[in-house]
């Protein structure tokens, strides 16, 4: 599933390294790991990362190699449409980023990461939201802790910190997706001045002509 829509060469790259990894040993397989990440990182495949920078971990149990493992599963749950899929992959992120914090108890990343993966796809999102809280203890501008808060802020109904939330975010890092649901929290609370300039601007930032169109009729109808 994950080589579909891959061109030729790259193909006959990512099986060559495959071969060769059969046959290598730890430390030799690990570097051909490495390598295969690579490959699919260039083409922006998270999912087979995840996997590779997990056997790399259980190979060679680094910090570095469990936050990976942590961060491409966590790509490949995020915006995953099969929820079969989402829920497994959720399930290894939170893995990873377990044994990412056991090997380096104080990683913000890590932090962040298991925060997001408990708030979004465990029994226990209360512990995800003390994580992330942590998090922002220590770095007040954290953009992943800030925008994780924010989301679940927006689900459970609490309009004004998720602007906050999305505002942290904004001044370090905006970006088209923050700037969208700043403007949706902006809507529940009545402020539609603020929330068309939010709009105009994940407009502007996304790029996106499906998007655009959407946000156009947002506006129209905030405009009335």
């Amino acid at each position: 599933l994950s080589k579909e829509g891959l061109n030729a060469c790259l193909l006959q790259d990512i099986a060559a390294l495959e071969a060769q990894a059969k046959t290598a040993d730890g430390k030799q397989k690990v570097a051909l790991y490495s390598e295969l990440a690579q490959k699919w990182d260039d083409v922006a495949r998270p999912i087979p990362q995840g996997y590779l920078y997990m056997e790399m971990a259980e190979l060679s149990p680094k910090y570095e190699y469990w936050l990976n493992a942590g961060n491409a599963f966590r790509a490949g749950y995020t915006n995953q449409q099969d929820t079969a899929l989402a829920s497994e992959l959720t399930r290894l992120a939170i893995k990873s980023y377990e044994e990412a914090l056991a090997l380096d108890p104080n990683s913000l990343p890590a932090k962040t990461g298991l925060g997001a993966g408990l708030v979004t796809g465990s029994m226990n999102p209360m512990a995800g939201i003390a994580l992330l809280r942590e998090v922002v203890a220590v770095e007040p501008k954290n953009v992943e802790a800030n925008k994780t808060l924010g989301t679940f802020s927006m689900q459970s109904q609490q309009y004004d910190k998720a602007i906050e939330r999305f505002k942290t975010v904004i001044e370090v890092q905006p970006d088209a997706e923050t700037y969208f649901y700043l403007a949706a929290a902006y809507v529940k609370i009545g402020l539609k001045n603020e929330a068309i300039s939010a709009y105009q601007k994940s407009k502007e930032l996304a790029a996106d002509p499906s998007l655009s169109q959407y946000i156009d009729r947002q506006i129209e109808e905030l405009s009335k």
